[in-house]
């Protein structure tokens, strides 16, 4: 009976040698977003970090959260450098509405077929998104499935741990009729949307080398998610703001109403800023209704603040310190039977 052939992992798709390398190559982006509280540094079977230090009662705060549909466009783009940080922002957006300092980040990047240059590439944004947040890459998992994903195919997943302590948490409690909402400027669609992008680039003929006043709409789509966490918590330690809102999924509908408690409402005025260019020219393309792109779209806002008016002054001043875009797009109001948002 003839011996059948031997088989090795690689000749079921999975290449050791390839993570291997992986590994080696991104070592020294990982390094460079270490934080003195990581123990026994990366590597081990879990990450270890230390808060005994830093915080007297801390309050953990966990989020995790991927970049979508965006993924098909940094491949048709081969641009998948940016991707990492939109992954990064996505999640220390969200445990940074509660007044959160992300500390840690975690990835996982999965794959039919490992392709070392391209999985650099997403780890390398990922590194420079934690850089900008302040956090550290402390573990991850990259996991090569084949059959599982078609060649070329990747997705990621993020998770990021925050603390706040407990007497400063941001927990809505502080918000009254009168607060005022200031809107920070987003840097684009970031990482929400996407499947309706496409869908009217595919209409339009896909002109991502068109021309949107110096920008082209390729570098629009793809420029990451913006990361507000330092100059956020700069604020924090300064100004008392009651309540605050990543714009996400759901956009202007849904996400900013779901920080204030149920006796308020809102009203924002969508007039208070400008709607920047490429969301002007999705609308016009994709025929989009206006309240399709408020609920779709962050439309140019991708954090607000919710103050008292007698702080607004004082904060605006540091956002432009800081250098960052806003606005006053609206007020807390008291809620008028089930209807809490209107959109002007």
């Amino acid at each position: 009976m003839t011996q059948p052939t031997a088989l090795t992992y690689r000749d079921a798709g999975v290449d050791i040698d390839a993570g291997n390398e992986v590994v080696e190559r991104i070592k020294p982006l990982v390094r460079r977003t270490m934080r003195p509280e990581v123990l026994g540094g990366v590597g081990l079977f879990g990450g270890l970090f230390d808060v005994s230090n830093k915080y007297k009662e801390p309050v953990l705060v966990s989020g995790t959260d991927g970049v979508g549909t965006k993924l098909i466009l940094a491949k048709q783009l081969n641009r998948h450098d940016g991707i990492g940080i939109d992954l990064v922002a996505m999640c220390v957006n969200d445990v940074l509405v509660q007044g959160a300092e992300p500390l840690f980040f975690l990835d996982y990047f999965a794959t039919g077929k490992l392709d070392v240059e391209t999985t650099v590439n997403v780890v390398a944004g990922i590194a420079k998104g934690c850089e900008i947040a302040g956090c550290a890459l402390i573990g991850g998992e990259t996991a090569e499935m084949p059959d599982m994903y078609p060649p070329g195919e990747y997705d990621l997943a993020g998770f990021t741990v925050g603390a706040v302590e407990k007497s400063k948490l941001v927990d809505s409690s502080k918000v009254r009729e009168g607060d005022v909402l200031v809107g920070i400027a987003s840097s684009g669609p970031h990482s929400n949307g996407y499947s309706l992008i496409r869908k009217i680039l595919q209409r339009a003929g896909n002109p991502l080398d068109l021309d949107l006043g110096g920008v082209k709409l390729a570098d629009a789509l793809m420029e990451p998610t913006r990361i507000y966490v330092k100059p956020v918590l700069e604020l924090l330690a300064k100004h008392d703001i009651h309540a605050m809102a990543h714009v996400t999924g759901g956009a202007l509908v849904e996400k900013i109403i779901r920080v204030v408690p149920k006796e308020f409402g809102l009203e924002i005025d969508t007039s208070s800023w400008p709607l920047p260019a490429v969301f002007d020219w999705l609308q016009r393309e994709g025929n989009v209704p206006r309240e399709e792109m408020w609920r779709t779209f962050n439309c140019g806002v991708g954090f607000v603040l919710m103050l008292a008016p007698g702080d607004v002054a004082a904060v605006e001043a540091d956002l432009d310190r800081l250098q960052l875009a806003h606005w006053r797009i609206g007020q807390v109001v008291k809620a008028s039977g089930d209807e809490r948002l209107k959109i002007g």
